[in-house]
């Protein structure tokens, strides 16, 4: 266990350091193909054009760190093919600002590609007790495969909120797989963790460049793999629940704003925007949710 650690440890300290010297390259690659996001409206902070596809940076520092030190089985490369295809629909899509059917036809065909391979959620297990899904695993499969990749790309609205949210739940999933002594699981916890703090050096208040779709739909789809690998699916939706109660959050203003005829359940959707209305700082909102964020996960940790 103590080299299975050290070797981690290894592998959380090359993505970091490829995931810090790639962003500014990046950087440069976005202003050249104008992946760029200007400030159109209301919703966004920042007041000049910044560039984004960053999560490309996170995207090649766990590729070539996971490439490094595991083992490329089946499982692993399903996992790299998946997110391959999510981070080129995020290039697309941060250059041409996609159809929005379109974004969700390649992201169920890519949870699909998974379930192809045999990647599939089987059962939950929570408090010891199991639950298999049976004929349901491949609908629920791919439900939460598209749904957890939508609910990243939700929350990445601040500087540096995604990236720290994701963060603690990549934490989260590098002490679990430490827990279960799972070594290929743990490698690439702790280049997911890695890639994100290094990345987060430059996306933090006021950000230099953004990650994008390219880094929230690979982040989302890449968490939802490792999920599956530590097959503790329940486990992740506790610690993946700022995700899904931030995206929730919009669709709740929709439906309360049909109902009511044009009022509002929150002043402005996803919440995360709210609380800056409620006049909470950039900092103030992204140290809240990867602080609640934290404590769910630690309620998944006393539940596994």
């Amino acid at each position: 266990m103590n080299s299975t650690l050290i070797y981690s440890a290894c592998a959380l300290i090359c993505a970091a350091l490829l995931a810090y010297t790639l962003t500014p390259l990046v950087r440069v690659l976005a202003i050249k193909i104008k992946a760029i996001d200007v400030p159109t409206d209301g919703r966004r902070m920042h007041h000049k054009p910044i560039p984004r596809i960053g999560g490309l940076a996170i995207f090649l520092a766990f590729l070539i760190t996971s490439i490094g030190f595991c083992r490329l089985d089946r499982e692993l490369v399903t996992i790299l093919i998946g997110g391959s295809a999510l981070v080129l629909l995020g290039i697309l899509d941060d250059v041409y600002r996609l159809n929005a059917f379109l974004k969700l036809a390649v992201q169920i065909v890519a949870a699909l590609f998974a379930v192809s391979q045999g990647v599939t959620i089987d059962y939950i297990c929570f408090f010891g007790k199991y639950v298999a899904f049976g004929n349901w695993a491949i609908p629920i499969t791919v439900f939460w495969i598209v749904g957890l990749t939508n609910a990243v790309n939700f929350i990445d609205g601040l500087d540096g909120l995604a990236s720290s949210v994701c963060a603690t739940v990549a934490a989260f999933t590098l002490l679990l797989a430490v827990w279960r002594r799972d070594a290929d699981s743990t490698v690439l916890a702790a280049a997911l963790l890695a890639g994100m703090l290094g990345f987060l050096v430059f996306n933090h208040h006021p950000a230099q460049m953004f990650m994008g779709d390219t880094g929230s739909l690979f982040l989302g789809g890449v968490i939802m793999g490792c999920a599956m690998m530590a097959g503790e699916l329940l486990l992740f939706v506790l610690a993946g629940f700022v995700f899904v109660a931030d995206m929730l959050t919009s669709l709740l203003q929709r439906w309360y704003f049909r109902l009511t005829h044009g009022k509002r359940l929150f002043p402005i959707a996803p919440i995360h925007h709210s609380f800056e209305k409620w006049g909470f700082g950039e900092y103030a909102v992204m140290g809240l949710f990867a602080g609640v964020s934290a404590l769910f996960c630690v309620l998944a940790w006393f539940g596994k």
